[in-house]
């Protein structure tokens, strides 16, 4: 058997960016495909094209994507992700370029799919004790807001927009192949 297409990987910590996952995964309408957590013994070496989903950790990505991206040479690499902040396009511009920048340089990179994501409510928790302190109480309350909206996150709406990443993703990757694309975006 040759090389498989597609290979979706992923760390997932809450479920929110499985969930992406399983979406994207279904999406790809071709049978050379998988999907597989992230985890010691992930290959990079199996597919074309890897579609890797990771968890925003402190603004970045977990040790074990950046691990696995570090391993990827000469593939198609697409980015997706989940993150607790809503849409904030200043912030997940920053993300976009920190998690892309770990892509070596010998890849081709695609492109960067974030949504907003429920977060543990160990989180919701530190953010009431901020509320005690007065310097704190107005950020506290901003924070609580957003974590009570990323409760309701993936939601259709994110897992849509998501395959709808995909297949533009895919489509740049058919354009690039083909010569058509112009490629100094």
């Amino acid at each position: 058997m040759g090389m498989m297409r597609y290979k979706v990987v992923f760390a997932s910590r809450t479920g929110n960016t499985e969930l992406l996952a399983k979406k994207i995964y279904h999406a790809i309408d071709d049978p050379s495909k998988d999907i597989e957590r992230i985890s010691a013994s992930t290959s990079s070496l199996e597919a074309e094209v890897y579609l890797v989903g990771f968890w925003v950790d402190r603004g970045t990505c977990s040790p074990e994507v950046m691990d696995f991206l570090d391993s990827i040479h000469n593939k198609d690499v697409i980015l997706f992700g989940t993150c607790g902040t809503g849409q904030d396009e200043i912030y997940y511009n920053r993300l976009t370029r920190m998690i892309s920048g770990l892509v070596p340089d010998d890849n081709r990179y695609l492109g960067t799919y974030l949504c907003q994501g429920k977060m543990p409510m160990a989180v919701r928790k530190r953010y009431e004790e901020w509320l005690k302190d007065e310097r704190m109480a107005s950020r506290a309350e901003y924070m609580i807001r957003n974590f009570d909206e990323a409760l309701l996150h993936p939601n259709e709406r994110d897992l849509d927009c998501a395959v709808g990443f995909l297949y533009r993703m895919l489509e740049k990757r058919s354009l690039s192949d083909r010569g058509e694309l112009n490629t100094k975006e």
